[in-house]
């Protein structure tokens, strides 16, 4: 019996010009190359420069996706913004994004599950075509996070960049089997005792303020792999589906560490393992959809391919969905 999936048609990106290289933040904070890379893999990152917002990173991620899917704005129905730095507290930057591409119909609007923000968001979107609500969708993650640094802190500063990333999906009639193209499962987890590991001090009900972000690193690192496993565990057992059977692995790109174990602890070739947090840094939600965006451009990722993706984030967020290209 045929079934309504949601296929990635398009994809794409936009990162910032400015790079900030290790070199750059030893100069300011109490670090070095050596000691970012040993314990984070990072390399470098990218930061919005004066006036660029997120909307911004979003509209030309978005354009770039278009582009991709050989379609214009005015096909799009549904825009889901997964982002934890909106332009303002409202309204959701999303809109803004729809009007810079010039859309006036369809819906517009943020999620916010930080680094999980665009597992969450493709859930969201692909639940909404599947019901037929909707046709066409963008999914962006886009991300200023050098807005929410605390610059004298070493231990988080040096973690986290900015940029967009964003898929064009497509509700298309599919045979029905686990051979189908598009988003096959996905599977969404949180648990707000974890707040205070990793968090932003700050808030409009809270302080009447922005805020900084605050992490406990090593407690975060402890729960990373076994919460990541979880949900992929759990992908696989809806499809049948094995390590072995997947094409690429694209996870959030928060930490090289972390990245490693989890594949390690799944059994996937680190051959399959998409990594770019080296060039990008952590940018939050933007992060896979980034790294989508660079294998799909190098070619890697081929139509037909099968793509997990999970991520995890403040709160703790976590996620993973499967689909096939």
């Amino acid at each position: 019996m045929s079934t309504t999936r949601s296929v990635v048609i398009g994809c794409g990106s936009y990162l910032p010009q400015r790079i900030l290289t290790n070199e750059d933040l030893a100069k300011t904070v109490d670090t070095s190359d050596e000691w970012i890379i040993q314990r984070t893999g990072i390399r470098e990152r990218r930061i919005a420069a004066p006036g660029e917002f997120t909307s911004h990173l979003g509209v030309n991620a978005a354009k770039a996706a278009l582009a991709d899917a050989q379609m214009e704005p005015s096909d799009i129905e549904l825009i889901v913004l997964a982002t934890s730095t909106p332009d303002n507290t409202f309204p959701a930057t999303a809109v803004s994004i729809q009007a810079g591409l010039g859309i006036t119909q369809g819906a517009a609007f943020d999620i916010q599950a930080v680094c999980s923000g665009f597992v969450y968001g493709l859930a969201i979107a692909d639940s909404l075509l599947r019901s037929g609500t909707f046709k066409r969708a963008l999914v962006i993650g886009a991300e200023t996070f050098s807005r929410i640094l605390d610059w004298t802190d070493r231990t988080t500063c040096v973690l986290f960049g900015d940029g967009a990333g964003a898929i064009v999906l497509e509700a298309q009639q599919q045979p029905g089997a686990r051979e189908d193209r598009g988003v096959l499962t996905s599977h969404l987890r949180s648990d707000g005792r974890h707040k205070e590991k990793l968090y932003v001090d700050g808030g409009p009900s809270s302080t009447g303020t922005v805020g900084h972000l605050r992490m406990e690193g090593r407690e975060v690192f402890r729960h990373a792999v076994a919460m990541i496993t979880d949900v992929i565990e759990a992908s696989f057992k809806a499809t049948g589906y094995t390590a072995n059977d997947i094409d690429w692995f694209v996870p959030h790109q928060a930490n090289k560490r972390i990245i490693d174990g989890s594949a390690h602890k799944l059994g996937i070739d680190p051959k399959k393992v998409v990594t770019t947090v080296d060039r990008h840094g952590n940018t939050s939600a933007a992060s896979i959809p980034l790294a989508l965006a660079v294998a799909r451009a190098d070619g890697r990722i081929k139509p037909g391919d099968l793509v997990l993706i999970e991520a995890m984030g403040g709160g703790f967020t976590w996620g993973a969905s499967l689909l096939r290209w």
